[in-house]
């Protein structure tokens, strides 16, 4: 089964994205292409790329261009919420069915009022922030019909506070965890893949790079090995639903926003 990479970024360091520091590894320009060489070898079926934080609502936009132009590349995208943080619901609502995006990320504190908007439409909410795993499993009691991604295993730090939010987050059925992020965090991450997956299930948890974050440590490949070397214990078709049939239906690939929406449980 060909992997879906749920979790890249495209970025112009010279257009926004302040956390990018010049002369860093990342302060250059990755483009669509740089995507697809990054991906030669791998057998990939396609990537979700996820917003990196340019800080406008012209992210969104971009990224569902590229989702049109490049659909053998580009499975999917996830927008920025942070940057509608001043929209009331029902304006957020029209822009989510224009912009059509497959999830929206909340790396911060804000924009709880506009969940059930996305619970509606099927939208499928990332998150990446601290004590993410313990958010998920809050926001999941409130919104029982919202499917939740936690990024990058949750960003472990402290092992037993994270195991501890492991099972809360893991007790909620429409949360899912991302096995991403890996060669960017602290080595033991890659320790805790095997114990993450076995807690969420096969059937709850998909797989993705991080590329180009990941460039300063490895290649794409790199961080896909990593995520992957947690995975050996899982049949065959446990496997296939990690790194493919997972991923279809958490992001709702192929489908508008509100159309046939599947819930994930």
């Amino acid at each position: 089964m060909r992997l879906i990479d749920c979790h890249a970024h495209l970025w112009d360091a010279g257009r926004g994205f302040p956390w990018i520091r010049p002369g860093s590894e990342h302060y250059r320009t990755f483009t669509i292409d740089d995507l697809e060489r990054s991906g030669e070898g791998l057998e990939l079926a396609g990537t979700v790329l996820v917003e990196a934080s340019r800080g406008d609502r012209g992210e969104t936009l971009a990224l569902r261009e590229l989702r049109a132009e490049r659909p053998e590349l580009v499975a999917g995208y996830v927008g920025n919420l942070q940057v509608y943080e001043d929209a009331v619901p029902e304006e957020f609502e029209e822009l989510m069915v224009e912009a059509r995006p497959n999830g929206m990320r909340l790396g911060g504190a804000g924009q709880v009022a506009l969940l059930p908007v996305l619970e509606k439409l099927g939208i499928t909410l990332d998150l990446n922030l601290a004590g993410a795993l313990g958010t998920a499993a809050e926001l999941a009691a409130r919104h029982e019909g919202l499917t939740i991604v936690v990024d990058h295993l949750g960003s472990p730090g402290a092992v037993d506070d994270w195991r501890r939010e492991l099972r809360l987050a893991a007790a909620r059925p429409g949360v899912m965890l991302k096995v991403s992020g890996l060669l960017t965090q602290r080595p033991e991450a890659a320790e805790l893949v095997e114990e993450a997956v076995e807690a969420f299930g096969p059937g709850r948890c998909v797989v993705g790079s991080d590329w180009p974050i990941c460039v300063p440590r490895g290649s794409r490949a790199d961080s896909l090995s990593l995520s992957l070397r947690g995975l050996g214990g899982l049949s065959d078709d446990e496997r296939a639903q990690v790194l493919h049939g997972n991923a279809v239906r958490a992001y709702r690939l192929g489908r508008e926003p509100g159309e046939g929406v599947v819930r994930y449980r």
